[in-house]
């Protein structure tokens, strides 16, 4: 039961002795691209994300709607990834991913749609100085708690991890995967969790907000304690059946995101903080 931090880069060096193998009747193009395009997606969505004032690769007016445009392109890598090895458990976790990322992409969307209008702004430095008086996790603790759970399922992290079930689909989406294409598979879902954490840091917690320490390092903590909270706070939860996980979104989060829109719509009228 000890905590080995040496295990992650165990495990690296040992993929990188392996074998590259290309199934036989793989699509290559799909099987070598797939990897790659998560992982380039993954790290477009960070571009948006200020870790401080200043402190962003770009900062667009439309920050808050190109993190959700990065994220569509991972859905594009999953279904190469999946299709490209010409594997029945690959291509199961693909089109498993493409259901839960219909089912969660509009409560990803919704709340941002709440947290941009209290900023007046789709930009994410001005959504971070809006919360300079009371953060949205407190203005609008329903819209975090959606854009929590949507994201976890978009980063498909536990209990989400339905299109790389190990015990189900022996790894799913990664299970014919070996080498080097592994680790860039599996660098490419870390980038996603450091994402999506990063974009719940920025649109509910105050982003770079906080006493005494630097912007940058309150900006990196949050992100870390967040992504640990997401893979810590999964694995303890047993995974939820790929219905059960559909009807949660299409029966009850879609509506509570339209509740709560008009709930924030209320409030920026009324109290206006």
């Amino acid at each position: 039961n000890r905590l080995r931090l040496t295990g992650p880069l165990i495990s690296t060096l040992r993929l990188l002795g392996q074998e590259n193998i290309l199934p036989r009747k793989s699509d290559r193009l799909f099987f070598e691209v797939g990897p790659v395009l998560l992982l380039i997606a993954a790290l477009l969505s960070l571009a948006i994300i200020p870790l401080a004032p200043g402190l962003i690769v770009t900062d667009l007016a439309t920050g808050a709607l190109f993190f959700n445009a990065a994220l569509a392109y991972v859905l594009v890598a999953m279904i190469m990834a999946g299709w490209g090895p010409d594997g029945a458990y690959g291509m199961i976790g693909g089109w498993r991913f493409l259901g839960q990322l219909i089912a969660y992409a509009m409560l990803v969307v919704m709340p941002i749609t709440t947290v941009a209008m209290r900023a007046e702004s789709l930009s994410t430095i001005d959504i971070v100085n809006s919360q300079e008086m009371l953060w949205n996790i407190v203005y609008q603790p329903l819209g975090f708690l959606l854009f929590l759970f949507a994201g976890m399922a978009m980063a498909f992290v536990p209990p989400f991890d339905l299109p790389v079930a190990s015990g189900e689909l022996a790894g799913g989406v990664e299970a014919e995967y070996t080498g080097v294409r592994l680790i860039i598979f599996r660098l490419g879902r870390m980038v996603l969790i450091l994402s999506v954490s990063s974009a719940i840091v920025v649109f509910y917690l105050g982003g770079w907000l906080g006493p005494f320490l630097p912007d940058w390092s309150w900006s990196m903590i949050k992100i870390l304690a967040v992504a640990a909270l997401m893979l810590a706070g999964g694995r303890m939860l047993p995974r939820i059946r790929e219905a059960t996980l559909l009807a949660w979104s299409w029966k009850l989060g879609i509506p509570l995101a339209l509740a709560n829109i008009f709930l924030v719509g209320v409030l920026v009228l009324v109290v206006p903080l």
